[in-house]
C-alpha cells in the first residue's frame, strides 16, 4: 500500500488507541465492532507504529496534554494525510484547540466530557466520507477565529464540539451561546445551504473582554425574518407549536422557532439586509482582571 493512502475497504479497519484507559477502550470496542484495535503506551510509540503502517482512526490518551497531541497530529499528517484523529486530553487551552483544527483533527475532547458524546463522535468518524475538507480555518487567535464549514450535519456536529472546547466562557453563558449558535448554524446550513456539501457557511467567533460575538453567513439568497417570526406568533394559544408540525410534514427544520430560541439565549440577534448573515451577541459580566484573548 502506498504511503499517504488509507487502508482499502477490503481490509479490516484499524483504530489505534494511545495510552487510553479501560473506559475509553471499552467505548471504542462497543462502537466499532469488527475493527482491529491496536494499543500503544504513548505518543512516541504511536508515531513509531504509524511510520510503518496506517490506521484509519487514532485516539490519543487522556493523560497527555493538548499541545503534545497536536504535535503528534502534525507529524502524522506528514505520512498519512487522511487518517482521522480524535484528541482526548486532561489539559487544554484554546490555542491547542485552534492548532488541532488547523492540522485537521477530527475532533477534540478535554475533561470533563461524557462517554456518550465521545461514542457519538466515534460513530461519526467511522461513517463520514471525505471528512477532511469539511472545516477550513481562515485565520485564528484565541480571541478571534474565522473559518468555513461544509453544509452537512456531520460537519456541524464536529464544529459544535470544537466550539465547546475553544469557548473560554463561564458555564451558564457557554451553554446559552452554544445553543444559539447551534440553532443559527443549522438554519444556515439547511435553509441557506440546503445541506449541499458543495456549499459552505462562513463563521467568525470573537471573544472580547465583556462580549462574545458570533457571525454566521450562509450561501443562500436570504429570507424574511419577520415572516418566520410571524409563523411562530400566529400559532393559536392552545397549540403554540402548530407551525412546527407543518414544517416537519414538509421535511424541514423549525424556522422562526429556532430564531426565537436564539433570541432568548443571547442578548442580540442582528440580521443583515438579505437575511443570510446573522450576528449573535452575548454580553459578559466579568472581573476587571480578565484580559481579552487570555487562554485558559
Amino acid at each position: 500500500m502506498m504511503a499517504g493512502s488509507p487502508s482499502t475497504q477490503q481490509q479490516p479497519k484499524k483504530v489505534l488507541l494511545v495510552g487510553t484507559g479501560a473506559v475509553v477502550a471499552n467505548t471504542v470496542s462497543s462502537v466499532l465492532p469488527g475493527w482491529t484495535l491496536i494499543r500503544v503506551s504513548d505518543n512516541k510509540a504511536a508515531l513509531s507504529l504509524l511510520q510503518k503502517e496506517c490506521a484509519d482512526l487514532v485516539v490519543t490518551g487522556e493523560h497527555s496534554n493538548g499541545r503534545e497531541d497536536v504535535e503528534l497530529l502534525r507529524k502524522i499528517r506528514r505520512v498519512w494525510p487522511h487518517t482521522r484523529l480524535i484528541i482526548l486530553t486532561d489539559e487544554s487551552t484554546p490555542a491547542d484547540v485552534i492548532a488541532a483544527i488547523r492540522f485537521r483533527a477530527f475532533s477534540y475532547f478535554s475533561k470533563p466530557y461524557t462517554q456518550e458524546a465521545f461514542a457519538d463522535m466515534l460513530r461519526l468518524a467511522s461513517e463520514a466520507p471525505a471528512w477532511d475538507d469539511g472545516i477550513e480555518l481562515i485565520s485564528a487567535t484565541p480571541a478571534w477565529i474565522v473559518l468555513t464549514a461544509r453544509c452537512d450535519l456531520g460537519t456541524a456536529e464536529r464544529l459544535f464540539q470544537f466550539g465547546h472546547e475553544v469557548a473560554d466562557l463561564p458555564e451558564e453563558e457557554q451553554e446559552k451561546v452554544a445553543l444559539a449558535f447551534r440553532e443559527m448554524l443549522l438554519n444556515a446550513m439547511e435553509h441557506g445551504g440546503r445541506f449541499d456539501p458543495s456549499k459552505h457557511v462562513e463563521i467568525s467567533y470573537t471573544r472580547a473582554r465583556h462580549v462574545v460575538m458570533c457571525r454566521i453567513k450562509d450561501p443562500g439568497e436570504g429570507f424574511s425574518l419577520q415572516e418566520n417570526l410571524r409563523a411562530v406568533s400566529s400559532n393559536p394559544p392552545d397549540d403554540p407549536l402548530r407551525h412546527l408540525e407543518y414544517r416537519q410534514a414538509q421535511g424541514v427544520r423549525p424556522g422562526g422557532y429556532g430564531v426565537s430560541i436564539a433570541q432568548t439565549m443571547v442578548d442580540e440577534v442582528i440580521y443583515g439586509e438579505k437575511g443570510n448573515d446573522v450576528l449573535l451577541i452575548k454580553y459578559l459580566d466579568v472581573t476587571p482582571e480578565t484580559k481579552t484573548g487570555d487562554p485558559k
